[in-house]
């Protein structure tokens, strides 16, 4: 388990083979609740190669010193951050 915000990642590791792997991250907030986005890419077995970027954002609670996950948002394709880039880009200019 993680005690600090630096410390959290999506990577997941199966067989020696990181099936997920982190490829950067953006602490969106720190404290008692941290909000985190995630770059990663998922291993594709049948292909034996690494897929298309993803992204995810995930939320920690921290209790007795640890960070436990409490929700995510997985955002599945550029297109889809593109548009939910576009979105919080209208609503925060206006």
């Amino acid at each position: 388990m993680a005690s600090t915000p630096e410390e959290l990642s999506v990577t997941y590791s199966e067989d020696g083979i990181d099936v997920v792997k982190e490829l950067d991250k953006v602490v969106l907030s720190k404290g008692a609740w941290t909000t985190i986005i995630f770059r990663y890419q998922d291993w594709d077995r049948a292909k034996q190669l690494y897929g298309a970027d993803k992204f995810t954002i995930r939320r920690y609670q921290k209790r007795s010193g640890e960070y436990m996950q409490k929700s995510k948002f997985n955002i599945s394709s550029k297109d889809q951050a593109k548009g939910i880039i576009e979105a919080l880009q209208k609503w925060t200019e206006e």
